[in-house]
């Protein structure tokens, strides 16, 4: 059974404590009401037998104490039995006070479990989310880094011909990327949905925050300045200056 329950089970038993001390309660005032009126009743014979003592026979005066003892005995009962259900009171409320403490106890300790084991959750899951996104990134590098080399002559013969221009860096780049989205490498949802910390800078075509190996665009009014490579499809830093494609397009149209 668990602690909302038992909780649970505990207010329903507490319905029945008003009731119980109501009854104790009457109980103790009628005692009280007993003793008060024995009290009256010695009182009185014991006035009675002051002023007439003198007058009192040995018999007289056996029998008069022998009922004002016997009231003093019946009201020291009645007193006694007051007290004992006084005591009976306090321990019912005492019980119920201690049941309470201990199920709220097991009923905070149930929730700061429950709490631990949520927090304990979300992080295994960032953590997995995570590993599947940097799996994601170094896959398509991976491959990106096997299509380099199994590029045509063309492209070997752009990258080792020195005077080759910034343009010409670009569009082997280009192709490059035209070879990885034809073999259907590109970046996994769950990459583009890691979380961010809304305080960091995000960069690059993803919009993501900075991780891994990056390069910057030549451009200085380019305005997003640094990408990743595994997003323009890059796996080693180009010789010479690059530009973005964005830059590149808005050069041409100028």
């Amino acid at each position: 059974m668990s602690s909302s329950l038992n909780l649970e089970h505990y207010l329903d038993n507490l319905k029945n404590l008003p009731v119980e001390l109501q009854r104790n309660f009457t109980l103790m005032r009628d005692l009280d009401s007993r003793v008060q009126e024995l009290m009256r009743t010695i009182d009185k014979l014991s006035d009675d037998y002051m002023s007439n003592v003198k007058g009192y026979t040995a018999d007289k005066k056996r029998e008069m104490m022998t009922i004002i003892q016997s009231m003093f005995d019946k009201a020291k009962g009645y007193a006694d039995d007051k007290v004992q259900l006084s005591i009976q009171t306090y321990e019912l409320v005492d019980k119920h006070v201690r049941k309470f403490d201990s199920g709220l106890a097991r009923f905070g300790a149930e929730i700061q479990d429950r709490a631990i084991s949520a927090t304990r959750n979300i992080e295994e899951n960032s953590q997995k989310r995570r590993c599947s996104a940097l799996y994601h990134i170094i896959i398509p590098m991976y491959l990106a880094i096997s299509l380099c080399v199994l590029l045509p002559e063309g492209h070997e013969k752009i990258n080792d011909n020195p005077t080759n221009s910034v343009t010409s860096v670009t569009v082997e780049t280009s192709s490059l990327t035209g070879a990885l989205v034809g073999a259907g490498i590109a970046h996994s949802a769950e990459v583009l949905d890691m979380p961010v910390d809304p305080n960091e800078p995000t960069y690059c075509l993803c919009k993501q925050v900075s991780y891994g190996e990056m390069i910057g665009c030549d451009n200085p009014d380019c305005p997003i300045e640094w990408f990743h490579f595994a997003c323009v499809k890059l796996t080693t830093k180009p010789k010479g200056k690059w530009f973005c494609l964005k830059c590149i397009t808005d050069k041409k149209k100028k």
